[in-house]
């Protein structure tokens, strides 16, 4: 993953060792217990075949590369010094953040010098992401900016232009050009990407290129060359395919013999993703819900919270299920103090250990301060959910105050939540979630705000609406549109959108088709429709007939009314791509 450029790496490194310390309770009980949030970091291992020495300078959410390789069987060391990686049996290199940020840092420490000649000397060497970025000449993000120089050539943003969103969000196909090794498992089958820049095949570097992927250009996907491998996608966010990428590099001489590729995978799929409303009950546990146009009590005499299961259960049902991410929506009642909501952190922690798609979770993401006065930044609270297992953060209510403020003032301070995070981590790590209520005009001279011809007509014979936006769970609406928020949004640094409707919330009876074309005609960013789906039907109506790349749904799948493998098979049946 890529981002602008942080303030200096030691701003990033100071947010790494912060530590805070306070109460919280298990997902599945009521007992408290401390913890102290950012100290995250595996404890070294002794020596030995069962170790792999893993490079994390500070950024993101390393912790599912970790899950991933304990998951399998392995220990991890952290490299602390440049002799760390001169003595590694085999190091991996899960590259997050800015490419001129992670060189700085890799300059700063020595690690630039020893990852070369670790290199050089055809150790087993694995890169991630910006992992096999920064193994080229130079980087035109935020640049021209110095890389390690080992693959000739220069990485470059993908051009929007042609209709193409960036950034490049989802599960894609491979175009594998040589025997690689770790390939071997892959066949017809996609693999999790999510980034704004990319390496392209040239003579120069052919020797190096294992596969390739389209996405408006055909860039490169992996490299191989001896013992070193890099990839673009990200395998511990990529299922069973990326556990077996990772297997055959950490256990090269295993013997696993190459399994038929089953897939039939040829570009990028749609989504389908799962979402969970995770809250606490009146008994102070963690459940997952469901509202009916946000209202997420029984109709009975008690109002209880209407409970459909554990989150952490749930999430491991879904990814086994096929689900292509998970997103959490925290809508407990932590607003005065976020991170004190640990068990959300908690569920991520547990969640990810055993879940290798992509997690996404929202709520209660803003600066705030405790009632002991101490202020706490929303890039504080961000990073503590990526470093307990968030890939993106979603923020509502706190964007639709940032653009109102851009759209009034037309500058961009850099100082709101959906700036510092996008800055800190890039845009591909934040999803800004729009909560749009309709509201019908006769004549669209009577707003400001941009309206659409509906294709039904509102109660009184309307023929058009417009999208007023809400915070505050649908409580409060605000003066502006969801039109308006999603190109502002866009501005300030979001990468992606998630677009919901309270119209349509737990009705069952489809996407607000009108709503989600007007989005995602509107932006070049990915655009995901939730609220309403019902049926398969309901899937593949607004893939065919909207921008949207990706899907959203909970009561159906909560409820077991709809599979989603059941999903799935439809849209190939109707000729959509998606991940099997």
């Amino acid at each position: 993953m890529e981002a602008p450029p942080f303030a200096s790496s030691s701003s990033l490194l100071s947010l790494r060792n912060k530590s805070l310390s306070f109460t919280t309770f298990s997902h599945s009980s009521n007992v408290k217990y401390s913890s102290n949030l950012f100290t995250v970091r595996a404890s070294s291992s002794s020596s030995g075949d069962s170790v792999v020495t893993l490079l994390d300078y500070g950024a993101g959410n390393v912790r599912s590369v970790r899950n991933a390789i304990r998951f399998l069987g392995f220990d991890i060391k952290d490299v602390q010094t440049p002799e760390d990686i001169l003595n590694a049996r085999r190091l991996v290199f899960p590259g997050v953040g800015a490419f001129a940020a992670a060189m700085e840092v890799l300059t700063k420490t020595g690690m630039d010098e020893a990852l070369c000649s670790y290199i050089e000397k055809d150790r087993p060497f694995l890169g991630i992401c910006l992992g096999l970025q920064l193994l080229f000449e130079s980087s035109e993000e935020n640049g021209p900016v110095k890389g390690l120089g080992l693959i000739p050539g220069s990485v470059g943003r993908f051009d929007s232009s042609n209709d193409f969103r960036v950034p490049h969000i989802g599960w894609n196909a491979l175009q594998i050009t040589t025997d690689s090794g770790i390939l071997d498992d892959v066949g017809n089958r996609h693999v999790y990407f999510v980034h704004s820049y990319r390496a392209m095949p040239s003579d120069e570097n052919k020797e190096w290129v294992s596969s390739t992927c389209d996405y408006g250009d055909k860039f490169i996907a992996s490299i191989k060359r001896g013992n070193v491998h890099a990839v673009q996608f990200h395998p511990e966010k990529s299922g069973d395919v990326g556990l077996s990428i990772l297997r055959r590099f950490l256990n090269p001489n295993s013997n696993m013999e190459k399994k038929p590729g089953q897939g039939k995978a040829s570009k990028l799929a749609k989504r389908v993703i799962a979402c969970l409303d995770v809250r606490a009950n009146d008994k102070g546990d963690l459940v997952v819900t469901k509202g009916d146009q946000y209202d997420v009590r029984e109709h009975t005499e008690e109002k209880e919270v209407r409970n459909l299961g554990k989150p952490v259960d749930l999430a491991r049902q879904y990814y086994k299920d096929g689900a292509d991410e998970v997103s959490f929506l925290n809508i407990t009642g932590f607003r005065d103090f976020p991170l004190g909501d640990l068990p959300m952190l908690q569920v991520l922690r547990y969640t990810s250990e055993n879940v290798f798609v992509p997690l996404t979770v929202g709520g209660g993401i803003r600066d705030f301060t405790d009632s002991n006065g101490r202020h706490y930044s929303s890039l504080e609270v961000a990073s503590e959910y990526f470093r307990s297992g968030a890939d993106k953060i979603s923020i509502g209510s706190d964007a639709v105050y940032a653009a109102e403020e851009y759209l009034r003032t037309g500058v961009k301070t850099g100082k709101t939540s959906l700036e510092q995070i996008s800055r800190v981590y890039g845009n591909q790590a934040v999803v800004v979630s729009i909560d749009p209520r309709r509201v019908y005009v006769k004549n669209p001279q009577d707003v400001q705000f941009k309206t659409i011809r509906v294709s039904s007509l509102g109660p009184n014979g309307e023929e058009y609406a417009w999208y007023q936006c809400t915070v505050n769970g649908g409580r409060e609406g605000r003066p502006i549109g969801a039109y308006e928020l999603a190109r502002a949004v866009e501005v300030l640094g979001a990468g992606e959108i998630l677009l919901n409707c309270i119209d349509c919330d737990g009705q069952g009876k489809g996407f607000d088709m009108d709503l989600v074309k007007l989005i995602s005609d509107a932006v070049s960013i990915p655009v995901i429709a939730s609220s309403g789906a019902g049926a398969p039907t309901h899937f593949s109506e607004v893939f065919a007939k909207t921008n949207a790349s990706a899907a959203l749904a909970a009561g159906i799948f909560h409820r077991k009314e709809v599979p989603i493998q059941s999903v799935k098979e439809h849209l190939l049946k109707e000729g959509i791509e998606v991940r099997i």
